[in-house]
This record gives C-alpha cells, sequence and structure tokens, in this order.
C-alpha cells in the first residue's frame, strides 16, 4: 500500500493570503492537479490543512494539521501521523509541475529508506519527497523545541536516499518539476508555463 499527501496549509502571505491550492492552470485548479497526478501513482492521497472546511468536498481525506503553527514540518508530521501506509510522498499544494513518472520514481526510490529527497542544483526539495515512519521521532523531536527547518532531517540519522541533479535531469528537461508558487509573479511564470506545454 502506498500513500501521499498534499500539504495546503500555508498562509500565503506573499500571495496576500489567497489560497494556493485554488489557483487554476487554464480550467484546473492546482489542488485537483495533483491528486490527479497522485492518483496515479498511490493507493491514498490525502490533504493536510490548518482550514479542513476549506477541503471538505474534495473526494480524498482530509487531515487537519497536528501542530498548530508547525510550518511545512508540522505538516509532514500530520501526514506522517495519519498515513495508512509505511511510506509517505509528501509535496506542496503550490508545486503545478509534478509529474506521475517522476512520483513514481520517488516513491520506489523511498522504499527501503526513511527518506527519499531530490537534490537539485539549488539544493534539497522536502516538500516534494518521500518519507518512512522512522522520520517520525527526529521530527516530534524539531518540532517541541520550534526548529522548523525542514533539510536538517537529511543529517538526523536517517537513512537517506538522495536523488541527484543528474539523476533528476531526465524527468525535468524543463527544468519545471520543482517550480512553486509563493508570489503573483511565480503565479505568472506558472500560467505563461502551462500555456507553452499546451499550444
Amino acid at each position: 500500500m502506498t500513500a501521499a499527501a498534499i500539504l495546503a496549509g500555508g498562509r500565503a502571505t506573499r500571495l496576500a493570503g489567497r489560497d494556493k491550492s485554488a489557483l487554476t492552470l487554464g480550467t484546473e485548479r492546482l489542488l485537483d492537479r495533483q491528486i490527479a497526478v497522485l492518483r496515479q501513482v498511490v493507493d491514498h492521497v490525502l490533504v493536510v490543512t490548518n482550514a479542513p472546511e476549506r477541503y471538505a468536498a474534495l473526494p480524498v481525506r482530509v487531515v487537519r494539521d497536528a501542530v498548530p503553527n508547525g510550518g511545512a514540518l508540522g505538516g509532514i508530521y500530520s501526514a506522517l501521523l495519519a498515513s495508512p501506509a509505511a511510506q509517505m510522498l509528501v509535496v506542496a499544494c503550490d508545486m503545478p509541475f509534478l509529474t506521475a513518472p517522476f512520483l513514481g520514481y520517488l516513491a520506489e526510490a523511498g522504499r527501503d529508506v526513511d527518506l527519499a529527497i531530490p537534490r537539485t542544483v539549488a539544493g534539497y526539495e522536502p516538500l516534494c519527497a518521500s518519507y518512512g515512519p522512522a522520520c517520525l521521532a527526529p521530527i516530534r523531536g524539531r518540532l517541541a523545541h520550534g526548529r522548523l527547518t525542514l533539510v536538517d532531517l537529511v543529517t538526523a540519522g536517517l537513512r537517506v536516499r538522495e536523488l541527484g541533479p543528474d539523476e533528476l535531469a531526465r524527468f525535468d528537461p524543463d527544468a519545471a518539476l520543482f517550480f512553486n508558487v509563493n508570489t503573483p509573479d511565480d503565479y505568472r511564470r506558472a500560467v505563461h508555463k502551462f500555456s507553452r506545454q499546451n499550444k
């Protein structure tokens, strides 16, 4: 059994509080795009959020953040607590160009380790990674001490599988895989990328 969680709990301060997951590309919301892609790869998809009522109509399980003000690290922790599977793919809701072939590859890479994480030339991508149950204890400890930096987990004594730039290249010819929407300008760029891809 495999599972994935979409983190939709951010405050989107750089988008004036707009719900990132409700932004559209074409006629489809970012969140619906991600659910459709993840359903090609895993058995169960859930959404982790601090506003579950906003997502009540979704055809997937919605989980409330277990750690108020825990940021993305708290979202990952909540996803692991709620996971129906030993392995949990975790993605941020604002990554519109993730693909089923890559996510399937990431899920496979995470089967025999505690953390499988992409590493691009810009650094690690902890908001598109595979987490196992051994991640719970180090995440819990970091949350308890207010240490919310995600990449710290790479040095937490876990069995880690890095997917480096060369390995990622065949899934990401346009360097768009890990593009995320944080600002109005990012959203304009995402719409432009989508339009070019769908001409």
